[in-house]
């Protein structure tokens, strides 16, 4: 009997034990789940606005009535008959147009292209005294190939130059340094524009151009005075150019 209440005690008790380290295991997990971070959910990123490109030339158009450009300009002229070098000239060129049709228009320029140049061998000690040409002159022209980026324009303008050869002279004739005298000369301008545009009303403008004076002497026997000398030089321009928004 003594023997069967101890058996019953040892299975009671080893009973309870096996329950108190069930209970610790269980509460211990739970205090490890309570315990750890919760696991972070990947954040949505807010949408992104879309990217807009802007062109600078979409409203480039060919219907203006007018257009203005100014640009530093360089002319070669020889100052006189006899001078083998001729000058180099800076200035201005200032030019407009009115367009008549999409294609056709007239432009008008005024062009200034002042330096020095070299004289003929004097004994008036004079080297390279200063000299100046003043173009005017106007006529038509062509729009030709064309888009929103550029244009070409070809023009035949006609007019007169004004050469200014003696001013520095020091009153000593023209004929002392093979200069022409001073005077009004006919003239024509053969070339055009190529023309870069930046926006619709603004253009840069590249004008290279023929130029044609024809100037004449009266101190010289062996020159003709009556039918002057035909100068054919080279002139160059850059500049910008602004179209008004008035429509045709």
């Amino acid at each position: 009997m003594m023997h069967f209440q101890v058996r019953s005690f040892a299975l009671n008790a080893v009973a309870g034990l096996m329950l108190c380290a069930a209970l610790t295991v269980t509460a211990s997990a739970q205090s490890s789940s309570s315990s750890s971070p919760a696991v972070q959910q990947p954040s949505v990123s807010a949408p992104q606005p879309a990217y807009i490109t802007v062109d600078p030339l979409a409203g480039v158009r060919y219907d203006n009535r007018y257009d203005l450009s100014v640009g530093a300009a360089y002319g070669h002229i020889h100052a006189g008959p006899i001078l083998t070098e001729g000058a180099n000239l800076g200035g201005l060129d200032v030019s407009g147009s009115y367009w008549l049709t999409r294609r056709l228009g007239l432009e008008g320029t005024g062009r200034a292209y002042l330096g020095t140049s070299g004289a003929a061998p004097n004994t008036d000690s004079i080297n390279g005294p200063f000299v100046a040409e003043y173009m005017f002159a106007a006529g038509p022209e062509w729009l030709g190939p064309h888009n929103k980026h550029g244009d070409i324009i070809l023009h035949v303008l006609g007019g007169g130059a004004y050469g200014d050869f003696e001013k520095d002279l020091n009153g000593h004739p023209p004929k002392d340094v093979g200069f022409y005298n001073n005077q009004v000369a006919p003239a024509v301008i053969f070339g055009g524009h190529l023309d870069l545009n930046r926006s619709p009303q603004w253009v840069f403008r590249i004008t290279p151009d023929a130029l044609y004076t024809r100037y004449s002497t009266d101190y010289s026997t062996n020159i003709s005075s009556s039918g002057g000398h035909n100068n054919w030089n080279f002139g160059i321009s850059v500049g910008m150019q602004y179209k008004f928004k008035k429509k045709r």
